[in-house]
Order: structure tokens, then sequence, then C-alpha cells
């Protein structure tokens, strides 16, 4: 059994998640009674920490808002996953969050013990990042933020937006999620001119204000926003696109496959489509060697004379 100073830390670092406990919970995760929770909770108020209870069949306790909530507390692995994510954002897609990141982690390393000090240096020490420049198009923190705020509340966004062509237009949108993927952040939206859903990459995005009226919110494209975003990313994103049916499964050539080629669809059992995308049907043709399985272009000459020319230098190459 925990002592009692030891005790309370632990129960302020259960209560700091954003759920309510029951009092049987919390004893059993400390290994105490109902009655030691109740007056360890007495402790904490009188420490100036606020917890507050509700009581009936499904009530709990939970730390409430405050100016004198508690420093933050984590566990080993909670730490180290901090501090990974810091030491991640500090070079991410998001602008202007490097020196606050960087600040964050100095400070949780001040507080951390010994031993979890060393942990956390060793990911500093022995992660390597992407360098800023080599990361692309960054976002500034306020965008994602006005974008998000937005979604909260109902608001359509006015924005100026360059295509992937080049093509300049502007856009009156009623915002819905926004979808980190491949570096990159989407915003994922009704397009009032165009009445359709549409995906707009956010580094392509110049906000103008005020925002426009508030909308009802409509029923999502897809349950799954990650893919729709993926799917409909590929699919603008590439030069030059194939069908092509694989003969394997669909959840094995989905682990060998990249997902910015494009997406898998199970035809059955033993064999999937593959709608891949790539910026030459050279690159295209070496993804598909790649995957360890038959595979047969659909519609596609140009790739169909690419794996011939691949297949004779590859001969020649083995000594046939």
């Amino acid at each position: 059994m925990l002592q009692t100073s030891a005790r309370l830390l632990r129960l302020l670092s259960l209560l700091q998640s954003p759920r309510e406990w029951t009092g049987a919970e919390l004893a059993t995760r400390l290994d105490v009674t109902t009655r030691t929770v109740r007056n360890d909770v007495g402790r904490l108020r009188n420490l100036g920490y606020p917890v507050h209870a509700t009581r009936g069949p499904v009530g709990g306790y939970r730390l409430g808002a405050g100016s004198s909530l508690p420093p933050l507390l984590l566990d080993d692995e909670e730490a180290v996953a901090v501090a990974a994510g810091l030491r991640t954002a500090a070079t991410g897609s998001i602008a202007g969050i490097e020196e606050s990141s960087l600040r964050a982690l100095a400070k949780l390393e001040q507080v951390l013990p010994s031993r979890l000090r060393r942990r956390v240096n060793a990911v500093q020490t022995y992660m390597v990042t992407v360098p800023p420049d080599r990361v692309g198009p960054t976002v500034p923190a306020s965008v994602l933020s006005t974008i998000t705020a937005a979604c909260r509340d109902r608001e359509r966004l006015r924005f100026g937006y360059q295509a992937h062509s080049g093509e300049a237009s502007r856009r009156d949108v009623e915002p819905y999620r926004l979808v980190s993927w491949g570096r990159r952040w989407f915003l994922v939206g009704w397009d009032t001119a165009r009445r359709d859903w549409r995906t707009f990459r956010v580094d392509r995005m110049t906000m103008k204000t005020p925002n426009g009226p508030r909308f009802a919110a409509r029923d999502l494209p897809d349950e799954d926003l990650a893919g729709y975003v993926a799917h409909g990313v590929s699919a603008a994103a590439w030069r030059y696109r194939a069908r092509v049916i694989v003969h394997a499964p669909a959840a094995v050539i989905a682990e060998r496959l990249p997902a910015a080629v494009g997406p898998v669809e199970a035809i059955d059992d033993r064999t999937c489509a593959v709608e891949g995308g790539a910026e030459s049907v050279e690159t295209l043709a070496l993804v598909l060697g790649m995957l360890g399985a038959d595979f047969e272009p659909a519609g596609s000459p140009e790739l169909v004379e690419h794996l011939r020319l691949l297949a004779t230098r590859y001969r020649r190459a083995a000594g046939g």
C-alpha cells in the first residue's frame, strides 16, 4: 500500500485524466478502501485542489478547472511520450511552435527525477527528426486555431486557394474537420459554390476575415475521414495513375504498399485492386515490382510498355 503522500500524488494523477472516477474504481487503483479515498479527497480539497463529487449510482470524482490546478503529473511512459512529442513538434509541419516546444521540453526536464531524465535525454540524443527545410510547406499554428474554432462554432470560412495546378480561386466553405496526413494538414469541408465535399491543403489557403455566417451541420462524407482524405489526396496529387489487379490478399498488399500510392480494394480472398499513382510510370512500376506478388495492369498501355522494357533489361542483367 502506498504511503499517504505518495498516494495523494497518485490520486491527483488519476483525477487529472479527462473522465470521472467512482470511489470504488479509485479504491481499486490505490489499493485502499473507499473510506480512505473519501479522506484523501478531503485532504486534496484542504490543499486547494478543486475535486468535485457527484452523487448517485453513476456518480464519482473529477478534478475541476481553476487557477489552483496542480502541476502536471506524469508516470514514466507518459513523460517519455511527451518528450518525444515535443521533440518532434520542434521540427514538424506547424510553424511558430518550435521555440515553445523546446521551452516546454526544458521545463519538463527540470522537474523529472534523475532516472527519468536519463531516459528523456536518450530520446533527444538518439532521435533524429527531419529538418524543417526538408519537411515542406508549414502551417502557422494561428491558422490551425482559426480553422478548428470555425469547425467548433460552425462558421463558414472564406479563403483564397491555390490548386495543385496553380489555378487560384476564392472559396466559401463550411469547415468540418482538420486531418493530418503525410506531414500535411487538410481541411475537409462543404464547398458552398460547388455544392459538394472538398479537401483543401491548408498551406495553400489564404484566410479572409471575417468568417461567414453559421451553418447547420451535415452528415460527414465518410466515417473514416483519414481514409477519405488519403484517397482524395492520392487521386489528385499524382501525375500518372493506373488501376492494377494484384494476385494477393488486400490485407497483405495494404501492409506493403505505401499509403501515399493509393488505396487497396479487395476483390476476393486472394485478389485485390490497387488504384496506384506516382510522379511517373517508371516510379509506379518500381513500387509495383516491390509488392512481392503477380499483378496485371488494367487498361494502362503505357505501364505495360514500360514493364516490357524492364523485363528485357532484367533478363539481360540476369544473363538471359
